[in-house]
């Protein structure tokens, strides 16, 4: 590979043109086309297109994997259960509840380079592994977002997958890649060599030709981490196969030690054999794409608007509000504090106290959300009002994720 360069005290306008077989020349002076040019200030001119599908757009099909965007639980830390959420997007599956914790900057160190935030897992217990045992973190990739790698025809396109990882052990750990229907599984490996310290790996993916891969609103892929899997869901490390597949045989296991510790920021899973640089999308692009999957209003004091309510009879009433952004799907509950006293609905001018929480409306869309509200008595059917979160531990969540 040749480099170009240019001091930046040069006088010397430099032109680089591409010859009859496509190769770029560096020339000075009188060239033929000129392909590009770079001025003494160097400023860069292009004569025709960029054609650099891997640098602009949805370069990184991977959802906040910075791990910055925390919804759910705002950096508490969360004892998995089996598929449930940590920061968006990122979920935790597990054969047996209470085995390790996870937090958004567990344990508090710093981050790598160009990063402010990561996904921490601590271990519980020294847990021995069954073989039908399975401990990960993992995302599901929406069909939509990976419908132009081709996974499942000749013209399957390869990846690369990358990421900064921080374990308190060493060793060679475990991942995988698989279809949504889990019957083609591709298991990979990586070596953390020094504990406690930041590394970063790469991991490069030759695109499945077989199987079934979605491409529409359903769980495209999976991307997973391994912290202990048990044979039955273990598999050859660099090779497709038609099974349910979370790990590569002999990864190291992260919950069969007490106390043991695995980070992971910056995850990136790109069209491509090499990795380049992080895709760093504004905050608010971020938790759009994040709202696609899971919405949450959180009161942040103790008159919380969250949207106008008309009353329907005495004691009952419908508030409205749009999603930020439309869904994946329709959501099917409604997730609410638990407390009912923490709601309040206002009509004719008179707060009334919630006498059961909010539930869910059935006529809720993937654009517009209606909550049901109940109050003990006394409002006029037809009157318009507030409905609002009389504590900061008010909120209103929908899910819609895969």
């Amino acid at each position: 590979m040749s480099t170009i360069s240019a001091s930046t005290t040069s006088t010397t306008a430099y032109k680089v043109t591409a010859d009859t077989t496509g190769a770029l020349v560096l020339q000075t002076g009188a060239t033929p086309t000129t392909a590009v040019t770079i001025d003494t200030s160097q400023n860069t001119t292009l004569a025709g297109y960029l054609n650099a599908p891997n640098t602009f757009g949805f370069k990184n099909r991977i959802i906040n994997g910075a791990m910055v965007i925390d919804q759910r639980n705002a950096g508490a830390s969360v004892t998995p259960v089996n598929i449930q959420y940590s920061v968006d997007r990122w979920q935790s599956f597990v054969s047996a509840a209470s085995k390790f914790t996870i937090q958004q900057n567990a344990g508090s160190v710093t981050p790598p380079t160009g990063f402010t935030n990561y996904l921490g897992a601590t271990s519980s217990s020294a847990y021995s592994l069954a073989a039908g045992d399975y401990f990960t973190i993992q995302q599901r990739i929406e069909g939509y977002n990976v419908s132009d790698l081709n996974f499942g025809k000749a013209s399957a396109a390869t990846i690369t997958v990358w990421f900064w990882v921080r374990s308190s052990l060493t060793g060679t750990f475990g991942g995988a890649l698989s279809n949504g229907a889990q019957d083609r599984g591709y298991p990979f490996t990586y070596t953390i060599s020094s504990a406690n310290t930041w590394e970063q790996k790469s991991v490069t993916i030759a695109g499945d030709t077989s199987g079934t891969w979605i491409t529409n609103n359903g769980i495209g892929m999976f991307v997973i981490f391994s912290l202990g899997t048990g044979a039955t869901y273990s598999g050859t490390a660099g090779a497709w196969a038609g099974a349910a597949l979370l790990s590569a045989t002999g990864a190291t296991s992260v919950v069969g030690t007490n106390g043991a510790t695995w980070y992971v920021t910056g995850v990136q899973l790109e069209k491509g054999s090499t990795a380049t640089s992080f895709d760093y999308r504004p905050y608010g692009t971020e938790l759009a794409l994040c709202q696609r999957y899971y919405f949450k209003m959180q009161a942040d004091d103790t008159a919380y608007q969250f949207a106008p309510v008309s009353a329907d009879s005495a004691t009952r009433g419908y508030a409205t509000g749009t999603f930020p952004v439309t869904l994946r799907t329709t959501p099917s509950a409604l997730e609410q504090s638990g407390t009912a006293s923490q709601y309040t609905v206002r009509t004719g001018g008179v707060d009334r106290a919630s006498s059961t929480v909010p539930a869910f409306a059935s006529t809720t869309t993937q654009y517009v959300w209606v909550v049901e509200t109940t109050v003990a008595s006394g409002q006029t059917a037809g009157l318009g009002g507030i409905f609002y979160g009389q504590s900061t531990s008010a909120y209103l969540g929908w899910s819609a994720e895969l």
